[in-house]
């Protein structure tokens, strides 16, 4: 079956990008699945360079049908200004499709957001500002605005009137601001819809239709497996389910239909926002490999947290995922350690625990026990085959492929798109 499953296997951040890019031009569809603008992903084409937020990365191969799925929450602005953006640059954007079941992040949703963020002072959670856990909050209340409410005046009207009735009350009384005006959204919503309509599609439809004919769809997640609402490191998470199974529902496909389900696993860690990083480097070498590795997010600009390689996250990404597969990114970044920890286990309380804590304040105290491996000096970015890797290289990659629990088929040694080692084919 021709359907594959991307997804990050640590907090996000790992380089999905690279990887869907890199099967791009061997799939027919890229499918968008869950998240919104809140995630990045960064694509190096030659000399050229893409930040893409809210687009698959497949809008970058020719060929290729990028789709944002119903589980994606969708802000009309940021979308067009990428679209736009991309078109400035000879991208074809034309062939983009977006489920008429995806929802709207309206302007109320991004002001709520932002002043719930500040309202929670110490305590926050660290999100990205644009609204995307209000845009799900309203999904699962049952008052969200839809893609396809863009196309009937009167339903989007009663929907924004009964989501405003309830905010205005909240924004005014509690965080003493102004009252949103009902007309002002639902023109501005209206507004996107002559411009999107091009776009528009029964998405589940076009992509069960593309499976029973043998197209190979890629199903590409945002942030990663510990940012998952359900199965990350609550609450400092995300407001959906980045796991292999939200692209079932985040797409319409059926869990049948998936045959491989590919891990993006960073050579070390790296996190963005608040929340329990048990081999966070608060050092001279968490600053190098932030340094290195350009470790700053795409999407919040913001500097991101660096820590040794974490084998007991690894193995539980590989649990609730079903990983078949990992692609190891950014081992060109180690390059100079002399040694490199690397997390086996955690100490909570003095007891040895070498899988992830299902206790939230236990996962709060633990503790990395590292093992050390030996470093490499020489410069890997022009390798193109395993062997071609210095042997400390090697055993590094091997160490985490056994403690992680499924085979690294892939190894990024450089940002470029033909900076990768590709072992085994993921198709």
């Amino acid at each position: 079956m021709p359907a594959l499953v991307l997804l990050g296997a640590q907090w996000g951040d790992e380089g999905k990008g690279k990887a869907t890019d890199l099967l791009g031009g061997s799939v027919d569809y890229v499918v968008r699945y869950q998240g919104g603008n809140n995630a990045g992903h960064t694509v190096v084409v030659g000399d050229q360079k893409y930040a893409l937020h809210l687009l698959p990365s497949g809008i970058l191969s020719p060929g290729c049908t990028p789709v944002i799925g119903n589980g994606v929450v969708v802000d009309p602005s940021v979308l067009l200004s990428e679209l736009s953006g991309l078109n400035e640059r000879g991208v074809d954007t034309s062939k983009l499709l977006i489920s008429g079941n995806a929802h709207i992040i309206t302007p109320y949703n991004v002001t709520v957001d932002k002043v719930t963020e500040r309202f929670l002072g110490k305590r926050k959670i660290g999100t990205t500002g644009r609204g995307i856990g209000p845009t799900y909050a309203d999904k699962i209340n049952r008052v969200g605005i839809r893609v396809q409410d863009l196309y009937d005046e009167s339903i989007l009207t009663q929907k924004v009137e009964a989501a405003l009735d309830v905010k205005n009350q909240v924004l005014t009384k509690l965080y003493n601001r102004r009252a949103i005006a009902v007309e002002q959204v639902v023109e501005e919503l209206l507004g996107y819809a002559e411009k999107l309509a091009p776009y528009v599609a029964d998405t589940v439809l076009v992509l069960n239709e593309a499976l029973e004919q043998d197209k190979v769809v890629l199903f590409e997640g945002g942030q990663g497996t510990l940012l998952d609402i359900d199965h990350g490191t609550y609450p400092f998470v995300t407001s959906s389910n980045p796991t292999a199974g939200g692209a079932c529902t985040g797409a319409g496909v059926g869990p049948t239909k998936i045959s491989r389900v590919i891990g993006i696993l960073k050579a070390y860690t790296t996190r963005v926002g608040a929340g329990p990083f048990p081999t966070e480097l608060f050092d001279e070498d968490g600053e190098a490999l932030r340094r290195i590795g350009g470790e700053r997010g795409v999407t919040t600009g913001r500097d991101r947290r660096c820590g040794w390689f974490d084998a007991v996250i690894a193995r539980y990404a590989t649990r609730v995922n079903g990983l078949t597969d990992f692609f190891l990114t950014k081992l060109d970044v180690l390059t100079g350690w002399e040694q490199i920890p690397v997390c086996v286990a955690y100490e909570i309380d003095g007891r040895r625990v070498e899988e992830l804590p299902y206790s939230q304040t236990d996962f709060h105290h633990a503790k990395p026990v590292y093992e050390m491996l030996p470093g490499w000096s020489e410069d890997i970015s022009k390798a193109k085959s395993f062997s071609d890797l210095p042997k400390n290289a090697q055993a590094y990659v091997k160490a985490l492929e056994e403690m992680s629990g499924a085979p690294i088929s892939a190894i990024g040694v450089g940002p470029g798109r033909d900076e990768t080692i590709e072992i085994n084919s993921f198709l």
